[in-house]
């Protein structure tokens, strides 16, 4: 990314620049420029969303998903053009950008196809003290909806938010990463091919400044996904204005490998989480913890994997660059210290991380308080850690302050595993599985956030519920009335222990 500076017309001083480029993080070669957005441009964004909210949320669920259904269709027919923009804005293989793009069209239908019957007026019981009334529960849009967008996954990621909000009846603002704005401009511009004239979906572009101008625009929700240290900034500017926030940060997540595991599926899945992407997907997998009756074993097919992978650019590469170059000194640290405190590498080590590109790199015997364990390196490196049982390796798992996803590996145990470990999300017998299931809610624990993305607890985070209570005829016995006598109160408290007050 580069920015150009703009001369004032009464002084030679530089100004705040007007525009920004994205760059191909394989070559540096400029992908586009685009406009940095100030305040003011924010603003009246959210304002134009604000006065197509109406329209929008009148649409119903049946209209929107209509109109959701047609911007899929154009993003399907389209897709290898939004994914070669994908590749060179990230640099991750055109082939992974299309894997991608399928994961974020699959929820676009399910969130179309769903947030009716999900978000539609529904009765509930009102129970047997309040029989005479009537309760319905329905959950409203909440107006316009900030989202602040990743560029590890620049389409996928914000969909989980975008896709979810528009169909549960709000207008958007998107605020990409200023790696990757050009996917996100192809996302606005074909939506407003298929919704022309209303606002419901804007873009905003821009450096941090312009992310930080939309939590504080007046949004009714901030989407975040990020870093946690900007995530607790936005948290705190949000804060003044009680502006509700979706967080969704890093992690470090585990994969455990039980005796009997299918050692080669864990091997291959183990290396496929934690280097695809370069190793930048948040719930990739950073730390494996090994029974060790099959350590040796596991170890050895992990090795044999990683070595025959290869970052670089060019058709073939399996492995792209670092998108983002200030990782690359994170990436070094992180190896660095494992090694100068007793690691070893199996593959890769201090020489894989180079000036774009860094090779896979396979650490064990690394202390448990390293910063490889520890902090997210979010690079192609795997810590792989021997122990003695599940319970050591549960405990190991969960001894981090991040918690997003996790993978297990066991025949017998995996769902039991899953379960004990402290995550959003888990994967037993596959990597990263749950994300591809729209169904399913997508979120953190800790330091990796709050709230959900997809699947029904996704369609609610972006509505408030509506609660009716209508009263279908009056009973003998007064209670909300400064009329309710001794006796009314008398056979109220019967009633009550009839109902609750049993042994």
């Amino acid at each position: 990314m580069s920015t150009t500076a703009t001369k004032s017309p009464t002084t030679s001083a530089p100004t705040r620049p007007d525009t920004f480029d994205s760059l191909d993080p394989a070559t540096g070669e400029t992908v586009g420029t685009h406009p940095v957005h100030t305040a003011e441009d924010v603003s009246a964004a959210v304002a134009r969303a604000r006065a197509s909210a109406d329209w929008w949320a009148g649409l119903g669920a049946p209209g929107r998903r209509k109109l959701l259904e047609q911007w899929k269709g154009v993003i399907t027919r389209r897709a290898p053009q939004l994914a070669d923009i994908v590749h060179r804005e990230t640099g991750k293989p055109h082939s992974d950008a299309m894997l991608e793009l399928v994961l974020a069209i699959d929820h676009l239908a399910w969130a179309a196809k769903h947030a009716g019957k999900v978000l539609g007026r529904r009765r509930v019981s009102p129970g047997l003290l309040m029989a005479n009334h009537s309760a319905t529960l329905e959950y409203a849009p909440l107006g316009v909806i900030g989202v602040i967008g990743p560029w590890n996954y620049p389409v996928f990621t914000p969909m989980g938010s975008i896709a979810y909000a528009l169909a549960a009846g709000n207008t958007v603002v998107f605020k990409p990463s200023e790696y990757t704005p050009g996917a996100g401009r192809w996302l606005v511009d074909t939506f407003a091919e298929v919704v022309p004239g209303h606002d419901v979906l804007q873009l905003v572009t821009g450096l941090g400044q312009t992310g930080a101008a939309l939590v504080t625009a007046g949004v009714d929700k901030v989407a975040f996904t990020g870093s946690t240290a900007t995530g607790k900034k936005i948290m705190a500017a949000a804060a003044a204005t009680l502006t509700p926030v979706l967080i969704e940060c890093g992690g470090k997540d585990a994969l455990v490998v039980d005796a009997d595991a299918d050692l080669d599926a864990a091997a291959d899945a183990a290396v496929w989480g934690g280097m695809a992407n370069a190793g930048q997907t948040c719930v990739g997998v950073e730390r494996v913890y090994v029974h060790e009756r099959v350590y040796d074993e596991f170890v050895t097919k992990v090795t044999d994997r990683a070595e025959k992978l290869t970052a670089g650019e060019g058709p073939n590469a399996q492995i792209g660059p670092i998108t983002m170059p200030s990782q690359l000194d994170i990436i070094k640290r992180h190896i660095a210290d494992a090694l100068d405190r007793g690691g070893r590498a199996l593959v890769g080590g201090r020489d894989a991380v180079g000036e774009r590109f860094v090779q896979p790199t396979v650490l064990v015997d690394v202390p448990e308080d390293s910063l490889a364990v520890t902090d997210e390196t979010f690079g192609p490196t795997l810590t792989i850690a021997k122990v003695r049982d599940m319970d050591e390796a549960v405990a190991k798992a969960n001894a981090s302050r991040y918690a997003l996803g996790a993978t297990v590996f066991s025949r017998a145990n995996g769902l039991e595993l899953a379960r004990r470990i402290r995550s959003g999300m888990a994967s037993v017998n596959q990597v990263i599985s749950f994300a591809a299931i729209p169904s399913l809610p997508f979120g953190g624990v800790g330091d990796s956030g709050f709230g959900r993305i997809h699947g029904e607890d996704g369609l609610k985070e972006f509505t408030r519920p509506k609660a009716i209570a209508r009263q279908r005829f009056a009973v003998p016995i007064k209670t909300t009335t400064f009329a309710r006598t001794a006796k009314d109160d008398k056979t109220l408290s019967t009633l009550v222990n009839l109902l609750h007050g049993r042994r």
